[in-house]
């Protein structure tokens, strides 16, 4: 890995970031980083589905849609924040989408999921803290609709929004509790 304190340009800078919002980077990485590393968003959120969250198929068409982005949306960042997704934001998304008065009669939760997991895992992108979902949609808007066959932006933006507010109010959740089971185990 790059030394981002040798290397003061857009990639020392883009190191430092992932680091603060995601924590140091492991010195001795696992297969989901090197895949996911090597391969981009694409196989950085199926091995982030890999490396225990909720992602699992649904983790290709997310990949596919930050595919098409840059910046933070490739490699590692996106691998970490995919696995931020638990059984139980699994839950809360398709009970949201099953009362949701805005609920596509034509599509179902499965049909939709993406969207929620992307605004979810929007919500960890560093570039966007601090940031409402108005203000980052034209980004997500752009990678959504770089593959028609998702349907339509306006169709489940909605969804995206709840994901992304969803996705913010869980940060620094799985981290306290992954710090609690570790202390229960000393």
């Amino acid at each position: 890995m790059r030394n981002p304190d040798r290397n003061p340009g857009t990639d020392g800078r883009m190191e430092r970031a992932k680091d603060n919002a995601l924590g140091k980077h492991d010195d001795n990485p696992g297969v989901a980083d090197h895949i996911g590393e090597a391969a981009g968003g694409i196989s950085g959120v199926t091995a982030g589905a890999a490396a225990g969250s909720v992602v699992g198929p649904v983790g290709t068409v997310i990949g596919g849609i930050v595919g098409a982005m840059a910046g933070w949306w490739t490699g590692r960042a996106v691998a970490e924040a995919a696995t931020s997704l638990t059984t139980e934001d699994e839950d809360y998304y398709r009970k949201h989408y099953t009362s949701s008065p805005n609920r596509l009669a034509d599509r179902s939760y499965d049909e939709v999921k993406p969207a929620y997991y992307l605004g979810h895992v929007a919500s960890r992108n560093p570039e966007y803290a601090n940031r409402q979902f108005d203000e980052i949609e034209p980004e997500l808007q752009r990678g959504w609709s770089s593959n028609p066959k998702h349907g339509s932006w306006d169709s489940v933006r909605g969804f995206a929004s709840e994901g992304y507010t969803r996705g913010r109010s869980t940060i620094g959740v799985r981290d306290h509790r992954l710090a609690g089971a570790a202390d229960k185990r000393l």
